[in-house]
């Protein structure tokens, strides 16, 4: 069986690590199981690679200001085709170019199916993979239909992800919630179209991270691009708000990540008079040394798939107080790992946060539950075994992933 894998591109995040562990993950998923050729239909064993499966994962080039992943891909022995038009950007000539360079390569390598991952990839692979008469597979990390653009564009998105999904075999969403936006809200395809397979990580040095220390500084952290969409400002307003209730020589805000926004988001910072207490770290590879001194993880996104900044921290017993977007309820219970804040109210969301930071025995009881919570569910072994299931549907004759 043969996977042509396409993603936009490896930066920081959880589409990059999704693709590439299954791109690794898969291809020793079946060591030494035979595997029923789909296009022989002889039902003969089909030595390719380890255990039956070639994965091919293709990606554009990550932009100088973002977090840069492709070290995981070199760490797993996954070396990506790059097609470098295929960018985060839109570009007329470039996503031209980039259509039919991925058309060549589906066409070279003859895939069973073709697996995209993100938006652009998603219309640019899947089209290419309608040309070839390929079987599709799109995963919706999260969607752009809400805070990412006006009216105008986010209407044609809608409509071009509902043509798409039409020629699409099957369309994975990560979490219940964003499963129920596209089938219910934007009615991007009918419910038996669409399965969720919640995302799976490599969590093992997260979760054996000790419990944190008490100090006489807690630190609260934020993890993520430096874009509109992730709403630091609010945290910063939050921070503004607080120092002062007494709280300013206990807490320290430390932002991970970079991106467009970065000096925009320091003289904010500035401007709100609170520089000494937030510290702006760029982008970390190392996850141990982000969670390892955090007390508290927190997110005021405006839109969200599943936060995979907040599948870490609970795997590293580090509760979260967030705002209740997108697939973040389906990850936090409220009141028991963390606390679910409606979006752009400051007010509870400092509330919230000034409570934990009081009470230590409830950071320790809600980090606790939270491990516990994600160990198993958001495995990498689990997410594995999931998409195994879903291609191997495709191996029986006759069977369809429909």
């Amino acid at each position: 069986m043969k996977i042509v894998r396409i993603i936009a591109r490896l930066n920081v995040g959880g589409p990059a690590r999704n693709a590439v562990l299954l791109s690794e993950g898969l291809r020793c998923e079946g060591q030494g199981t035979p595997y029923q050729s789909l296009r022989s239909g002889t039902g003969q064993a089909k030595d390719k690679g380890q255990g039956g499966y070639e994965t091919i994962l293709v990606c554009g080039e990550v932009s100088n200001n973002e977090g840069d992943m492709t070290y995981l891909a070199r760490d797993k022995g996954v070396v990506p085709i790059i097609v470098k038009e295929l960018g985060r950007d839109l570009s007329i000539i470039n996503d031209w170019k980039a259509f039919w360079k991925i058309c060549k390569i589906i066409r070279k390598e003859k895939p069973d199916i073709v697996h995209t991952h993100t938006a652009k990839a998603g219309a640019l692979g899947r089209l290419a993979g309608i040309l070839c008469g390929c079987r599709l597979v799109h995963t919706f990390h999260g969607h752009v239909f809400r805070g990412y653009f006006g009216r105008v564009k986010s209407w044609m998105f809608l409509w071009v992800e509902k043509i798409l999904a039409l020629f699409t075999d099957k369309i994975i969403t990560v979490s219940e919630t964003l499963k129920k936006e596209l089938v219910v809200e934007y009615r991007i395809a009918p419910e038996g179209k669409v399965q969720v397979v919640e995302l799976g990580f490599d969590l093992g040095e997260l979760l054996s991270l000790p419990v944190k220390e008490a100090g006489d500084i807690v630190k609260i952290g934020i993890v993520g691009r430096l874009v509109p969409i992730k709403n630091h400002k609010m945290l910063f307003r939050v921070a503004s708000r607080d120092k002062g209730q007494g709280t300013r020589d206990k807490v320290r805000f430390i932002v991970i990540g970079d991106g467009g926004l970065r000096s925009d988001l320091e003289n904010y910072v500035k401007e709100l008079g609170i520089k000494d207490i937030v510290e702006f770290k760029g982008w970390v590879k190392d996850l141990k040394e982000i969670y390892e001194d955090m007390d508290i993880l927190v997110l005021t996104s405006l839109n969200e798939g599943t936060p995979v900044s907040i599948i870490e921290a609970m795997a590293s017993a580090r509760p979260v107080v967030a705002t209740d977007v997108g697939g973040v309820r389906d990850v936090v219970e409220d009141g028991k790992s963390g606390y679910l804040v409606k979006s752009g109210d400051e007010r509870d969301f400092s509330e919230k946060l000034a409570g934990l930071v009081s009470d230590r025995d409830k950071r320790l009881r809600f980090g606790e539950y939270g491990r516990e919570s994600v160990r198993e569910r958001f495995s990498k072994e689990r997410l594995i075994k999931d998409i195994y299931k879903l291609y191997n549907k495709a191996l029986s004759k006759g069977d369809s992933l429909r």
